[in-house]
């Protein structure tokens, strides 16, 4: 994940210094759960047997009612990474996109990785020539799931970094 130099406030936790409070911390870790659900039937598919990116996903949900913490976090992040290893690149975007939204409740700035991942990975799958139509659609979905609190946020997360190291926000 590539920060910019400053890092936006609000996308540090109040606890470290930042504006970001558990409510919106919460609704961008649901968010970025929403942005690898999509996409992880591309790994199952795959896959089938391996269900360490749903679990991942699950466990963000479950963190975010209180029933996981940071640490158990943190190692699905690392285990649906490692699950994405040795799959075709799509199965791989999209495994790593889960990976990408558990780690958001280590570090909620990982809502644009589970986001640009899942783009990745829609762009992967899609048939010859409509790599870039299934990524503006991914997109589009993905835009349309977010809640009004996080809006101005994500957007304008998705606007600074996409220059840096995703270009996948905007055409």
């Amino acid at each position: 994940m590539i920060l910019p130099k400053k890092r936006d406030p609000r996308l540090i936790t109040i606890r470290r210094g930042g504006l970001l409070d558990d409510g919106t911390h919460h609704a961008l870790a649901l968010w970025a759960a929403d942005c690898a659900q999509h996409v992880v039937g591309l790994f199952d598919e795959s896959c089938p047997g391996d269900d360490r990116p749903r679990r991942a996903i699950a466990l963000v949900r479950a963190w975010t009612r209180g029933e996981a913490t940071m640490k158990e976090c943190h190692k699905a992040a690392f285990a649906s990474n490692a699950a994405g290893r040795e799959a075709p690149l799509a199965a791989r975007l999209a495994a790593l996109s889960a990976g990408q939204a558990v780690a958001v409740a280590h570090v909620a700035a990982h809502e644009l990785g589970a986001a640009a991942y899942a783009i990745r990975a829609a762009r992967e799958a899609a048939p010859p020539g409509q790599g870039d139509a299934a990524a503006r659609a991914e997109r589009q979905w993905q835009w349309e799931q977010l809640p009004d609190g996080i809006r101005d946020l994500v957007l304008d997360d998705q606007k600074l970094r996409n220059a840096l190291c995703w270009d996948v926000f905007v055409d």
